[in-house]
């Protein structure tokens, strides 16, 4: 069995771009590394592709995908999480836990590697799925980090939010919450109407530049949500 093919190195070139990331947060470097998280996600795309196209599979490519996928999608963004929780500002009564209130981030990293262990054996998760992707879930961090850093260090936004928007992101991660998967088997309105809904709230949203991002990942799971109440 050969250890290295083409889906592979796709995915070992994941795995790098991962680790660029997180030496790039490590450093306060925001922007470079979610121009790494982005391209680990094409790649991450794409490996799965060749492995379809070529007909290679082998269990050594499903648990290098994970690995590679908890580095770029979980250790990453909880770096960049881990930083920015030492530039927020901190109610009077948190400043004696600021020292260790960083170290939380990497709770974002724990809950990314259940999700995708969680993924690889449930097979309820061929048209869509159980529970925020890794890939969304890292996009949204790094994106908003980059986009409203200001925002984020400002007055208006302390640790506590930070805090518990971040544990919501961990509860999303493995939640029991079937979100829609951007696959058409057909063009018609009746079989797609909540993908064309979302596809036209993403146009609505992309005048906002990098901030749209954030906004179509929440645009992403309120639909999700509203979805599986209705039955729509």
């Amino acid at each position: 069995m050969k250890l290295l093919n083409f889906p592979n190195a796709l995915t070992c070139c994941n795995l790098i771009c991962g680790c660029m990331a997180t030496g790039a947060a490590f450093h306060a470097r925001f922007e470079w590394a979610l121009l790494m998280i982005v391209a680990g996600a094409v790649f991450d795309f794409f490996d799965g592709m060749a492995a379809r196209a070529l007909h290679i599979s082998s269990p050594i490519g499903k648990e290098l995908d994970s690995l590679a996928d908890v580095v770029t999608f979980g250790v990453a963004p909880s770096a960049m999480l881990f930083q920015l929780f030492g530039m927020v500002l901190y109610p009077a009564w948190l400043q004696p836990l600021s020292g260790y209130l960083p170290y939380t981030a990497f709770l974002l990293a724990a809950f990314s590697a259940l999700r995708l262990a969680k993924f690889n054996l449930d097979d309820r998760q061929l048209t869509s799925f159980i529970g925020l992707p890794t890939p969304a879930n890292a996009l949204f961090w790094a994106s908003l980090i980059v986009a409203e850093r200001s925002f984020l260090c400002s007055p208006r936004f302390n640790a506590v939010f930070l805090l518990l928007f971040m544990l919501a992101a961990c509860f999303f991660l493995i939640a029991e919450v079937p979100l829609f998967a951007l696959k058409f088997k057909n063009l018609s309105w009746r079989d797609n109407r909540v993908k064309y809904i979302f596809l036209i709230g993403c146009l609505c949203l992309s005048p906002l530049g990098l901030t749209a991002i954030p906004c179509i990942i929440l645009w992403y799971i309120t639909l999700s949500l509203i979805s599986w109440q209705f039955s729509l």
